[in-house]
């Protein structure tokens, strides 16, 4: 297997396959939506045969490489490769991916575009999962950008055009500094530029470059992760985005700048790491509990999901910066679960939009007796949003909190600082969940709307939110089955550097 260029197939597959949609009839909207979800679909198998075949033949240690020269005179080469760290969110973005194509069937403006966008996705996501490059890490970053505008500006709401440019200036100008801290560490004490990953662990910098460095790549994650005060973009994008668009922002996109915090900043920077570490759990405690509380202020159902993105991101944060095997495994844990959580809040909020054609809480009510099963569906992902014991939220979380209690460069009065202010968001986090659910399902008819002619969920809902919640709770089950994936000595022994 080996002698196959595997990773290359699966990241210029989506894309490629995506230009043949230009061949299709523009009224064929049913063959098109039943190409794009074969492709997703096969990319999904294709990324799960190189997950098992790996991790059965390599001892729980998935390495697998390609490297081939791109441009010579700058020694620009297209580098990918898989471990345990990597190949868990390559997994993740198939999964998503291919369910946000099947939820996605509603739309039947201008199909070829919309579904072509969604595979350059597809390539770019698992493009920078799986970059071993730091420029070629920079280019897949880069490639996200025209597709969500696009996708955004096009088939997003009343509000698009502010939500799309609001985006695009965000993170196309906060991308900038990946290339800048890219091309400072290239050409550091080298006359011959090198991206390579595997090559810049071993070079050594001063610590007032490492960290310049480290503070140049975390501003661009602070917007994708994001991190406050440069979350504002988020709530108004999945406030107008298309529900399946939303799917892939909060399943996959915030999950990039948590990678690459680890991936490039605890990895090839580790003593700036270690000095930034404390006020990543401080921005990260306060952004829990800020979030909490302006999610509980919201009164559109998208935009309270989208700051419980925030908040929940916080935690991750807390888990990186907790310089311990355990909190980092939980940060790690934390991103996979809220892939899966937010992706299936975000798909009940737009399901149940296209019901009621409101996303106004006060103007919601009683809707639990009309829409029973997308009642369930919705409670039980909000459950695991706020953590119940069982859900993969849960497991997450109580790893991160050990995480701080286990750290031994802290001082006692710092941990229980930020283990009080972590409780008090945690407390804070069923309160503005469990408010959503009574206003949207309990209580009198609303006089606002309709709800005659409401219909419940159709299979095809059914089965994307089933999809969905199954790995939230086989996860909060039995943590082990996404652990295994990526604990394993070769990644972890970096965190025993601190």
């Amino acid at each position: 297997m080996n002698h196959y260029p595997w990773l290359t197939i699966i990241v210029i597959f989506p894309i490629s396959a995506g230009l043949l949609i230009s061949f299709f009839s523009s009224k064929g909207n049913k063959i098109i939506r039943w190409y794009t979800l074969g492709v997703g679909l096969l990319e999904f198998l294709l990324i799960t045969y190189i997950f098992c075949y790996h991790y059965r033949f390599n001892n729980n240690s998935i390495q697998l490489k390609e490297d081939y020269n791109w441009i010579n005179f700058m020694d620009f080469h297209w580098r990918l490769g898989i471990d345990g760290f990597s190949i868990g969110f390559i997994l993740l973005t198939g999964f998503i991916t291919t369910l946000a194509i099947l939820a996605a069937w509603p739309v039947t403006r201008n199909p070829r575009l919309f579904y072509f966008l969604m595979l350059a996705m597809y390539s770019g996501q698992i493009g920078l999962f799986a970059s071993q490059d730091i420029l070629l890490f920079f280019f897949m970053w880069e490639l996200e950008l025209l597709p969500i505008y696009l996708l955004l500006i096009i088939w997003g709401g009343k509000r698009r055009l502010y939500a799309a440019t609001k985006f695009i200036l965000y993170t196309a100008s906060s991308s900038i500094f990946i290339l800048v801290g890219a091309l400072i560490m290239a050409f550091y004490k080298s006359n011959v530029s090198t991206f390579d990953l595997q090559t810049l662990i071993s070079k050594a910098y001063p610590l007032e470059l490492e960290v310049i460095i480290y503070l140049s790549f975390l501003l661009a994650y602070a917007v994708k992760l994001p991190i406050i005060p440069f979350h504002t973009w988020l709530p108004d994008t999945h406030g107008e985005a298309h529900y399946s668009t939303c799917m892939l922002l909060a399943g996959i996109l915030l999950k990039m700048g948590g990678y690459g915090l680890v991936r490039i900043n605890m990895e090839l920077l580790p003593h700036a790491h270690s000095l930034f570490a404390p006020w990543l759990v401080s921005i990260g405690a306060i952004q829990i509990v800020y979030a909490a509380l302006t999610s509980l202020s919201q009164r559109n159902l998208k935009r309270r999901v989208a700051y419980s993105s925030v908040s929940h991101m916080g935690l991750v944060l807390i888990g990186i910066g907790s310089l311990t095997n355990i909190g980092l495994n939980g940060a790690i844990l934390q991103m996979i679960s809220h892939g899966l959580i937010g992706a299936s809040l975000f798909f009940l909020s737009g399901i149940s939009y296209d019901r009621t054609r409101t996303l106004f809480l006060q103007q919601m009510g009683g809707l639990a007796n009309s829409m029973p099963k997308i009642f369930a569906l919705f409670t039980g992902s909000s459950m695991a949003s706020l953590a119940l014991p069982g859900t993969s939220g849960f497991a997450a979380e109580f790893m991160i909190f050990m995480g701080i209690i286990n750290n031994t460069h802290y001082s006692f009065v710092f941990k229980i600082i930020i283990l009080v202010i972590q409780a008090i968001g945690i407390i804070l986090t069923p309160i503005y969940l469990l408010s959503m659910l009574r206003q949207m399902f309990y209580g009198y008819k609303s006089y606002k709307i309709s709800i005659t002619n409401f219909r419940d969920a159709v299979p095809r809902e059914i089965f994307i939110s089933i999809f969905l919640l199954i790995p939230i709770i086989s996860i909060g089950i039995y943590p082990n089955v996404a652990l295994s994936i990526w604990n394993n000595k070769t990644y972890f022994m970096l965190s025993e550097n601190f």
